[in-house]
């Protein structure tokens, strides 16, 4: 009887610690629970229920690891520590930089020309709409991992209304 106990606790807590995984809580107080499989400066790609899930950092509560000797999760430490200022420079440039109806005008007008010169602008929160008054991250604007989200994100906006002026510029001229 004993021994029957015992086999069945061990395979029991085997195979909790195999349906064991990570917790992912939103801020939207929605948990899941699989596996964190990478995390770059913005985005943890998160498994569950066979599928990956690229979860914006600005969306996420909090991460519990279940095996805190993991790769992963030494870099989510350490991506922790400076993830404000990647998260400051990506939300100043969506929310400030602005000049995104100036863009979709030029692809109207220009289309792929225009789709080049966007490509090869370099956005800074100095030549941004706004960004220099309305900021409250100034003190940021010479921090390298700012200024690289900062970019990233305005540059994203800037070429999305770009393509989206090309694209109206096309099917307007299909419908004639």
């Amino acid at each position: 009887m004993m021994k029957k106990l015992t086999v069945t606790l061990i395979f029991l807590s085997m195979a909790m610690g195999v349906m064991a995984g990570d917790l992912l809580i939103l801020r939207n107080e929605l948990v899941f629970e699989g596996t964190v499989k990478k995390i770059k400066s913005c985005v943890v790609v998160f498994h569950t229920g066979g599928k990956n899930y690229p979860i914006p950092a600005e969306d996420i509560l909090a991460l519990k690891f279940e095996d805190v000797t993991n790769p992963i999760y030494t870099s989510y430490i350490a991506i922790a520590d400076n993830s404000s200022n990647c998260l400051s420079g990506d939300a100043d440039a969506g929310l400030y930089h602005g000049k995104r109806g100036g863009q979709f005008a030029l692809g109207v007008l220009f289309g792929p020309f225009a789709l080049i010169g966007t490509a090869l602008a370099n956005p800074s929160p100095f030549t941004g709409a706004k960004t220099a008054m309305l900021s409250t991250n100034k003190e940021l604007f010479s921090d390298a991992e700012y200024l690289s989200c900062y970019k990233k994100k305005a540059k994203g906006q800037l070429m999305g209304a770009t393509a989206l002026g090309w694209a109206s510029w096309i099917l307007f001229v299909l419908i004639l």
